[in-house]
């Protein structure tokens, strides 16, 4: 999946679209209306001429939220400390209405890290809170949310940050937690989005060096097949988060993190901010393609999740009007639980 800058869609984008690539991603400095980016979703299918997956994020709160005209929601933080998985199931199943509207059916939501560390700055304000069963139990509403209003959901970030300190757009966050500590903690909220059918999971560009101390977990095969896969039986997409981030980047060019995270299990990577590591990452999964280093198939059911989550990004039938976009109704139900919050 690739970003991309200004409010058009670039012509190398679209060819890339024509070619097969599974989605876009969109972000504020796309779009200046809620027309717009209607618009632009519309041409991004049209380049397409498939079913793609258009993702966005859209956590609520401040950080990782959509601005005006979008309704203005609260945090999971907030969320958090109600404690009320239906109330995170109605915003969700609202924000997903909104996305709807303008084109979006992929939310990079809900976020599953514990917040462990009071001052992360990966999951203050972003985390449900720090007790395991009420982020699963908030994760799996939120998701339910956003299914029920027609939006994909992507649970993120695998296996969580744990306590790590580091934020990894800049650089590599390290956990020192043990398979049994990931088990009774970190994994649990994502057991149960798995268990609750979660069609996407987004990986965290982490280290875990008591688990496999050679590379992050989003380029390990021993966390993405071994735990993912294997343990918690997810069978739906793994999305590498950005591969421009400066974790990954600091370390490995965009071909070679590319290479190594399709080996490791991923399905699909993204590259949101550099639009020159695009064509170097694509020459070099088909240069490694083309010498035999990929399971042919796993290449083939990788393609078939892809596929699927495409062709399911696209079943909720026609759009909402673009005036359910901040309308009364979500402007009143989030007025409602920032009061409940005093």
């Amino acid at each position: 999946m690739l970003g991309f800058d200004g409010n058009s869609l670039p012509a190398e984008l679209a060819e890339y679209l024509a070619r097969g690539l599974a989605g876009v991603v969109i972000y504020q400095r796309n779009f200046t209306s809620a027309e717009g980016l209607r618009e632009l979703t519309s041409a991004i299918r049209s380049a397409a001429g498939r079913p793609v997956l258009i993702g966005i994020d859209q956590e609520g709160g401040t950080r990782f939220a959509l601005r005006e005209p979008f309704t203005s929601w609260p945090s999971a933080a907030e969320l958090g400390r109600m404690g009320d998985p239906g109330c995170a199931e109605q915003v969700a199943r609202a924000m997903a209405s909104e996305l709807r509207a303008v084109g979006c059916n992929l939310d990079f939501a809900p976020m599953l890290d514990l917040h462990m560390n009071a001052e992360s700055p990966v999951t203050k304000d972003r985390s449900f809170g720090a007790d395991p069963q009420l982020v699963a139990a908030m994760g799996a509403a939120f998701g339910r949310g956003l299914y029920s209003g027609g939006v994909l959901s992507c649970a993120k970030h695998f296996p969580g940050h744990g306590d790590a300190a580091v934020d990894p757009h800049l650089d590599l966050p390290v956990f020192e937690g043990t398979m049994e500590r990931l088990e009774t903690t970190e994994l649990v909220p994502f057991a149960a989005a798995v268990a609750a059918g979660v069609p996407l999971v987004m990986t965290a560009h982490i280290l875990l060096p008591r688990i496999d101390p050679e590379v992050p977990a989003s380029l390990s095969r021993a966390i993405l097949d071994g735990v993912l896969r294997r343990r918690l039986n997810f069978d739906g997409v793994i999305l590498a988060d950005d591969l421009g981030m400066g974790a990954i980047a600091k370390r490995y060019g965009a071909g070679e993190a590319a290479v190594q995270m399709i080996l490791a299990g991923t399905d699909v990577a993204m590259l949101c901010h550099d639009s020159s590591a695009v064509a170097p990452a694509i020459a070099a999964v088909r240069k490694a393609r083309e010498d035999g280093r990929f399971d042919e198939e796993e290449w083939r059911n990788s393609l078939a999740r892809i596929d699927r989550a495409c062709a399911q990004s696209e079943a909720a039938g026609p759009a909402p009007p673009l005036s359910i976009v901040g309308c009364d109704e979500h402007q009143s139900l989030a007025k409602q639980i920032r009061a409940r919050l005093r």
